[in-house]
């Protein structure tokens, strides 16, 4: 199982929100310097602008470029990507891979830039059982029906518990839908033992963020925990 640090950007600075609510926020420094920490033991971060993601379109990246030039990880980066000349730049400054949600329900939009670009990642950010859109303040169609409609178009995913999200609660008991796409878990994540319900469930990654900012766990056991689990 791969796990992948994250960074959540606002205003240039490293941030975990509550479920996702803008007004419940915790600042921890600096992305650059959490990102140069991480590489000392991973070789590939998620990152989310959560400006962009409130906003509709990409507002750090700059920051993303100073990272990966500094650092030299791989990274997937979401937030705000409604346009092509948003994706378009993302991969433009490296990016490995652009996560797209609110957009990727427009199919001849998802259709044009998964033609053109690689390693585009759909985000299906799960609440109540229905895709929370537009930075997760809106509601859309039923989290099954929705990978049913978008594994057409891409064979990556990243589905993240909105409830969880920055809760260190554990995760989401979740029974697969999915089939042999990559799919990538996130929201809660705060122990070694969800790291192994999670492969069990058949996830073949998961992101991790608050709980290495708060010291509930640290990235060195969950790595030599995740070598021993399956990928799937």
């Amino acid at each position: 199982m791969e796990v992948y640090p994250a960074i959540d950007l606002m205003g240039g600075k490293a941030v975990r929100l509550y479920k996702g609510r803008r007004e419940d926020v915790k600042v921890y420094g600096d992305p650059v310097k959490i990102a140069e920490r991480f590489a000392e033991l991973v070789d590939k971060i998620h990152i989310v602008d959560l400006d962009g993601a409130f906003e509709g379109f990409p507002r750090n990246l700059g920051v993303v470029a100073r990272i990966i030039k500094k650092t030299g990880l791989r990274v997937q980066l979401g937030g705000g990507f409604r346009s092509y000349g948003a994706v378009a730049r993302a991969y433009e400054i490296g990016v490995e891979n652009v996560i797209i949600g609110t957009k990727a329900f427009d199919l001849e939009f998802l259709e044009k830039v998964t033609s053109e670009f690689e390693g585009i990642t759909a985000s299906l950010d799960a609440k109540d059982g229905r895709v929370a859109l537009r930075g997760w303040l809106e509601s859309g169609m039923e989290v099954k029906e929705a990978y049913e409609l978008l594994r057409n178009y891409v064979d990556r995913f990243v589905y993240t518990s909105v409830e969880r999200d920055g809760t260190l609660t554990g995760i989401e008991e979740i029974e697969r839908f999915w089939e042999s796409e990559e799919f990538i878990y996130a929201g809660g994540v705060s122990s070694v033992a969800d790291l192994r319900k999670l492969a069990k469930a058949g996830f073949s990654g998961t992101i991790v963020g608050k709980a290495l900012y708060e010291g509930r766990v640290a990235l060195e056991e969950l790595l030599e925990v995740a070598e021993c689990l399956p990928k799937e």
